[in-house]
């Protein structure tokens, strides 16, 4: 594990470019709705995974920009998603078979891709970029059906992202993914208390 020093934070954000500013901001004010329920979020979440994807493609990490895309792609779906609920979508619980199929599936294309990646030499971490993506992406398609257990996968997928894009050289985004972590903490237990009171009046 590499260490954080001051300095070298201090001159990442320094020479920050201002796309990877207005990644960061869009980042936040998507997460910020999605935890109030509010579709006007995934616009913003569009924005930033748009500046990202470049960004990760430029650092190296190939699948995290794919990744990227897909959430570009998600967005859409989940713009079309929450539209059919103008009221806002109850919070629902993925089945945990759907839980040990989907990581179970995750691991097994990473270790593929991985192989692949290192084969070629294009990303810097091949299977954790790969099962970060892959992981990500069933975290967003979970946040589109409004499952409570999103928040958990956005939890350990940030906490991996932070490592990852601190160690290419992305110090702000790295920061990003600090807030989006605590932001994943605080939305996972703002659905939760939500979906006991929903779960209480439906009783």
């Amino acid at each position: 594990m590499p260490e954080f020093p001051l300095q070298r934070v201090l001159d990442g954000i320094r020479a920050t470019h201002p796309a990877e500013w207005l990644a960061v901001i869009s980042g936040v004010v998507y997460v910020l709705f999605i935890m109030a329920r509010h579709r006007v979020g995934w616009i913003f979440g569009a924005l930033s995974s748009v500046i990202l994807m470049v960004l990760a493609a430029r650092a190296r990490l190939p699948m995290n920009a794919l990744l990227q895309f897909s959430y570009v792609l998600a967005a859409a779906y989940g713009w079309w998603s929450w539209s059919r609920a103008p009221q806002g979508r109850p919070i629902g619980r993925w089945h945990w078979r759907g839980h040990v199929v989907s990581l179970a599936g995750c691991v097994l294309i990473s270790l593929g891709l991985a192989q692949l990646l290192a084969m070629e030499g294009t990303s810097a971490f091949p299977f954790t970029d790969s099962l970060v993506a892959c992981v990500g992406l069933v975290a967003t398609w979970q946040v589109a059906r409004v499952y409570l257990e999103n928040w958990l996968y956005w939890i350990v997928v940030d906490a991996v992202s932070i490592y990852l894009y601190f160690t290419q050289g992305l110090v702000v985004s790295s920061l990003l993914y600090v807030i989006y972590l605590v932001i994943a903490t605080v939305g996972f237990f703002s659905w939760l208390g939500k979906y006991r009171r929903q779960a209480a009046s439906a009783s």
